[in-house]
């Protein structure tokens, strides 16, 4: 027997065993809801929302929620789902019936995912060093009855998906009791949550399930493998290992370790949850992946796949954040990630390029963080139009004599700006013979230095376009930017937000 037939053995041997377990729990409990449906629960509004669990085989089961009344009859392996007819928007609290089983509390409204390793998982309040910078303030401010969280990280991993959580789901309410317990929850997800509420004036409920020093290919389903390219073959294919069965010998590329083998973690923390009725999912996600290049792009694009077809949801959106600037250079994947933004329409990227840490992997400042995910939901999926919600990105590049033009995307206008108040901004030029030299924005003041460009103040920039020019390079054919320490952007179009590593030359 080889590996890949020993794997559909267990995993349908654990099958059985979980369906059976579930079934000889409804014989004595009578219908049993998933596990996300649990007191204080938020429902996705607008959309058709699934409701699921489990009874005696044949069982007929009646869902009651919101005036709606739906019946489906348990198949023979006990499950049973409806669908509940799309709703508006309530803060009333109301109970969801299934025969006898009852969740109280219900409210409608946003419903959203923060998933992702070590940077997601920063709590709003945690261990000194370990937690959001004004975490503290923020969970002694909040009163929030309406916006809830649920945690869905359980610290382990599963060879095959889970049917039901490992432990009971609990949603609590954003208050200062449980927003200010160490560890709390994902200080991102908690300040994406705000923001939404903030703008939308509905109920946010928001699922954390994140692991410190976990790689993509352990969050992502089964299905988002099935017809991947063959650079993913070897993930595709992975013959997971047991507990208990797991060697060093066994290490490969980013898995080293069981609990980064593929699919291990979706399996443990986020199968139980599928098919919940939910607007997508923000990500913070890399560290562990950065030395896999392009591949990391390939891996994003089954990650977001599998989610969008695990929870039967094709426009799925996955926003997600470009990982921070630190001791060392990202630029292999920083690449990654901003070409699946540009290739995925369902996907956007935040750009952090300013609020990073050269002394710590996990910059402590996460407001702007969700703050600029929950710009891109707000634009992309409720209509707030006047956003600018993404960060710059190349549109074109001209050269002009010694002079290289660039122009952008989402960049009315520009300024500089930097704690240390340098005269410098980490572009460079390359020209015929491919040797790249630091390059200054001539269309812009320095300190007390002149612009080339009259009538600019210091800080500014004169247009919409940054004029480029280096010594040495009498006529420019590419350009890059944030390729050299201190890889930390100072440069910021008129919205706030900073253009992320790009390199370019005159043909785009």
């Amino acid at each position: 027997m080889n590996a890949s037939t020993r794997r559909g053995v267990r995993f349908s041997l654990s099958r059985i065993l979980i369906l059976a377990l579930l079934a000889g729990k409804c014989a004595l409990a009578g219908v049993r809801l998933a596990s996300p449906f649990a007191d204080g629960m938020v429902l996705q509004r607008d959309a058709s929302v699934p409701v699921w669990g489990v009874a005696d085989p044949g069982e007929r089961v009646t869902v009651e929620f919101a005036g709606q009344r739906v019946a489906a009859t348990a198949g023979a392996d006990g499950r049973w789902i409806v669908r509940l007819a799309p709703m508006a928007a309530s803060r009333e609290g109301r109970v969801l019936r299934a025969n006898g089983a009852t969740v109280s509390d219900v409210l409608v409204g946003e419903v959203w995912f923060c998933c992702g390793q070590s940077n997601m998982e920063v709590p709003l309040v945690g261990e000194p060093g370990y937690g959001d910078r004004e975490g503290r303030l923020v969970a002694a401010i909040t009163r929030l009855g309406d916006v809830r969280y649920a945690l869905a990280s359980s610290g382990e991993w599963s060879p095959a998906p889970r049917e039901a959580a490992r432990r009971p789901v609990r949603w609590r309410s954003f208050t200062p009791e449980n927003l200010g317990r160490a560890p709390s929850f994902s200080a991102v997800g908690v300040h994406f949550a705000l923001a939404l509420h903030a703008a939308l004036g509905v109920p946010v409920g928001i699922v954390g399930a994140y692991r410190g020093g976990t790689n993509i290919d352990a969050w992502t389903p089964r299905e988002g493998y099935a017809d991947a390219p063959e650079a993913l073959a070897a993930t595709r294919d992975w013959p997971t290992a047991d507990p208990g069965e797991w060697t060093d010998a066994m290490k490969s590329g980013a898995v080293n370790g069981p609990e980064q083998q593929p699919s291990v973690l979706w399996n443990e923390m986020v199968a139980p949850w599928r098919p919940m009725a939910m607007r997508g999912v923000i990500w913070y996600q890399g560290e562990h992946n950065a030395g896999e290049g392009d591949l990391y792009r390939l891996k994003m694009h089954a990650l977001r796949r599998g989610w969008a077809r695990a929870f039967g949801n094709r426009n799925l959106k996955l926003y997600f954040v470009q990982l921070a600037p630190w001791k060392s250079s990202w630029w292999d994947i920083w690449m990654a990630q901003a070409a699946f933004a540009a290739e995925e329409p369902n996907a956007g990227m935040v750009v952090t390029a300013d609020i990073g840490n050269s002394h710590s992997i996990h910059p402590a400042d996460k407001g702007p963080v969700g703050r600029r995910l929950a710009a891109l939901a707000l634009k992309r999926d409720y209509g707030f139009s006047d956003i600018v919600a993404d960060s710059p990105t190349i549109r074109a590049v001209r050269a002009e004599g010694d002079r290289l033009v660039l122009d952008f995307n989402d960049a009315d206008g520009w300024y500089i700006y930097s704690d240390d108040r340098r005269d410098s901004v980490p572009f460079e030029l390359a020209g015929e013979d491919g040797e790249y030299r630091p390059a200054r924005i001539v269309n812009a003041a320095y300190g007390g230095q002149k612009a080339e460009t009259a009538g600019v103040e210091q800080g500014q920039v004169a247009g919409r376009e940054l004029v480029l020019r280096a010594e040495g390079v009498p006529r420019p054919l590419k350009v890059r930017y944030l390729f050299q320490r201190p890889w930390t952007s100072a440069l910021f179009a008129m919205s706030g937000l900073p253009p992320g590593p790009f390199e370019a030359d005159v043909r785009k």
